[in-house]
């Protein structure tokens, strides 16, 4: 495995948070654990920073957060818009587009959950929790592309972009990994939280549950 990889797997022992962001890390150690978890791979950091350079969207961010006014939620709405869409007008590179979908082929190119992994969550004391975009049910070779570049562009919500700032997270070096999983068909679906989060209570747990595929 090198820094230029585009596609990891659950299984592979080299793993890191750098490449799969805290989510794929996360769920490679729980699948390397023997944990029941759909079976999937990982679009790396490295995807996201090519498609960036392909798309000159480095000076564009640049541009958006120029003398920005994070305390503005109106200004935050407007730079995220931006970003987003620049991201949203790329093109994605052709060797970047065939791994993706030959790793999806070999997923079986059925329904899929298209979930991001961004290097800046899950750390210590810093929670990123629901400020970056997951897609369940995703079917077709256009549709799992769009919502890998969505969940790309979700990097730059108005949500994490103000609480990076908050919290002091420089945006340099900053990556967003995709994971990509097949597709449970499931009757509830939620998250289990393993501290209660209205107390910080770590005696106790809370799953947040509700019918259906869980959006």
């Amino acid at each position: 495995m090198t820094p230029e990889a585009i596609i990891l797997r659950f299984s592979d022992p080299g793993v890191i948070l750098e490449l799969a962001g805290g989510k794929g890390a996360n769920l490679a150690r729980l699948s390397q654990a023997g944990l029941t978890v759909p079976p999937g791979f990982l679009i790396t950091t490295s995807a996201y920073h090519s498609y960036c350079a392909e798309n000159g969207l480095a000076e564009r961010i640049t541009a958006a957060l120029r003398r920005l006014n994070v305390t503005d939620p109106q200004a935050l709405e407007l730079a995220s818009e931006a970003i987003r869409a620049a991201f949203a007008g790329g093109k994605m590179p052709p060797e970047v587009r065939e791994q993706v979908l030959a790793a999806w082929t070999e997923l079986g190119a059925g329904a899929c959950a298209v979930r991001s992994s961004a290097t800046a969550e899950d750390l210590p004391g810093i929670s990123f929790a629901g400020q970056q975009d997951t897609y369940l049910n995703i079917r077709g070779v256009e549709a799992l592309l769009e919502a890998v570049v969505r969940c790309w562009g979700s990097l730059w919500t108005a949500r994490a972009i103000g609480y990076r700032a908050h919290q002091g997270i420089p945006t340099d070096g900053l990556g967003l990994a995709v994971v990509v999983q097949r597709m449970v068909e499931s009757e509830v679906s939620g998250v289990l939280f393993t501290a209660n989060p209205l107390s910080g209570l770590r005696g106790e747990v809370v799953i947040d549950a509700a019918f259906g595929l869980g959006e």
